[in-house]
């Protein structure tokens, strides 16, 4: 019979290291607390105190240091910079041994959890979780941690249910919350509702006059830096996505859109555009407004209009611009003798070529475009004081609504009223057969009413905006002066709204309140 004799073994399988080695662990500890709450920064403070002391006061280990993170998720570990600079450290052979409270602090995703813990086994760093008491080189350790970090995910999702919940709730009840540090125009009210910041809004209205006279995002940016104006972050430099985006926030109105975004994944927390996967809700009069409904309106409409012509940095001022009296089309470049000496670039109506009837109307240069523009101001601003005074008068008529609002007003009684009779003739065919007769008549009725409704509200929409165009050009008017000196980049943005070439060698100048000038052209 073979005689077998035991070799101990004199190395861990798991560390590589001696069994009877003297030589200490490097011991380091992690500390997190997921909320800046008081009641949590003293936690996280006690963390640190706690720790510091425990790996001390231990004679077999050696202090590596104390890794934290403050306020943040343990969800994922994709932002816990404490958590990654541990693991880097612990990885490039500095820490033997990390000691942390519990699974949940570790981590609360146990995907993330199992992996960080397997690669640092692999590695031969030992992971201690004080409050379960489990060692992760414990036969038993990784079931034990799959369970508690299971768990730990578990109350992750429920709390993050929780609060989803909550926040819908608040979006039903109307209630508006606004991210004050980064928001320009407002500030906490005493009553927690969002009040305006009057030096900031009158930034904001600005932004939105500068939209409405022809600036760009980029254009509207420069301009504030270059007068050290800070943007929502306290910052100097402004980016255009930070105009675009206070352009087309309804918040400024006083209304609101919530749950624009919304996060389908508690663990990454990633957040993504609401297209309809959950509710959204409108609140109307939710807080003061900075815009008015009828200027956000017609900022819209500029901003579709610059998508629509693809309006880009370095194309020219006239695209989408410049249309023909004949048959309505845009102009466009076209360049002619493009392989030649003679290669020019003129304006032409897009759709000469594109009819049956082929259309009459010429082709102009953009330097005729731009000397047409330049004399129109010119004979505009020739009597500064009689043109305002008569948009001073439009202006007024503009804003005198009552009676357009008294016609909306009937006829939405009237409409209201022979609602309620048609409802009445459909109850009444419960026990007797229908008039259809006066179904008809109702019927009618009721659709003429409706349009008229509809055409009235248009009607004052459009009052309302020419108004605001009207002081817009204003306000332009009484800083330009009255001398002009060729065409000017700035004054076409300002003033001008379109150009409109004619077949008998004229050009209609459209400025932004709605006044034309035509200007003759003597060559083409």
């Amino acid at each position: 019979m073979p005689r077998v004799t035991t070799i101990p073994a004199t190395i861990s399988a798991i560390t590589r290291s001696p069994l009877n080695a003297s030589k200490k662990r490097k011991v380091a500890a992690y500390a997190r607390v997921s909320t800046e709450m008081e009641e949590q920064a003293n936690s996280y403070e006690a963390q640190i105190d706690y720790y510091t002391g425990y790996i001390k006061s231990r004679e077999d280990w050696e202090f590596a240091g104390i890794y934290t993170d403050e306020g943040i998720s343990g969800t994922s570990t994709a932002h816990r910079e404490g958590f990654k600079k541990m693991i880097e450290t612990a990885l490039a052979g500095k820490i033997d041994l990390i000691v942390t409270k519990s699974v949940s602090r570790f981590a609360r995703n146990t995907v993330d959890s199992l992996v960080t813990i397997r690669k640092l086994k692999e590695a031969g760093i030992e992971v201690f979780f004080e409050k379960e008491a489990i060692w992760t080189f414990d036969g038993k350790g990784e079931l034990l941690i799959t369970i508690m970090s299971s768990l730990a995910q578990e109350e992750s999702r429920s709390i993050s249910e929780n609060v989803t919940w909550g926040k819908r709730k608040q979006f039903k009840d109307g209630k508006v919350e606004m991210p004050y540090g980064q928001f320009l125009g407002y500030i906490k009210g005493p009553d927690g509702r969002p009040s305006i910041d009057e030096a900031q809004a009158e930034i904001v209205r600005e932004i939105y006059n500068c939209c409405l006279l022809g600036k760009g995002p980029a254009a509207i940016a420069n301009g504030l830096m270059g007068r050290g104006i800070l943007s929502p972050g306290g910052k100097k430099k402004w980016y255009p996505n930070t105009i675009q985006s206070i352009l087309q926030n309804e918040k400024y109105t006083g209304n609101a859109i919530l749950q624009k975004t919304f996060s389908p994944d508690f663990l990454s927390k990633k957040r993504q555009r609401n297209n309809g996967e959950v509710p959204m809700y409108y609140v109307e009069d939710s807080h003061p407004a900075i815009i008015s409904k009828e200027v956000f309106d017609l900022v819209q409409a500029e901003i579709k209009h610059r998508d629509e012509v693809r309006i880009k940095c370095g194309e020219t001022l006239f695209l989408g611009r410049v249309f023909c009296e004949e048959c309505g089309s845009s102009f466009g470049p076209k360049v002619w003798h493009s392989t030649d000496k003679y290669r020019r670039i003129v304006w032409r109506c897009n759709s000469k070529y594109e009819r049956g009837t082929r259309c009459s109307t010429g082709h102009v240069t953009e330097e005729q475009l731009k000397d047409a523009f330049s004399r129109a101001v010119r004979i505009l601003l020739s009597d500064k004081d009689r043109t305002m005074s008569g948009l001073k008068v439009i202006l007024a008529k503009a804003l005198n609504t009552g009676m357009l609002e008294d016609q909306i007003g009937k006829a939405s009684d009237e409409l209201d009223e022979v609602g309620k009779l048609t409802l009445s003739l459909y109850s009444e065919c419960v026990s007797a057969p229908i008039d259809q007769q006066r179904e008809e008549s109702l019927g009618e009725r009721y659709r003429i009413l409706n349009d008229r409704v509809a055409e009235l509200k248009a009607r004052l929409d459009e009052r309302n905006r020419s108004a605001v165009r009207i002081r817009s050009f204003l306000k332009a008017m009484e800083s330009q002066d009255a001398v002009i000196d060729g065409f000017d980049v700035g004054l076409w943005n300002t003033l001008g709204d379109r150009m409109i070439v004619s077949k008998d060698s004229s050009i209609r100048v459209v400025f932004k309140d709605s006044s034309e000038v035509r200007i003759g052209l003597n060559n083409r």
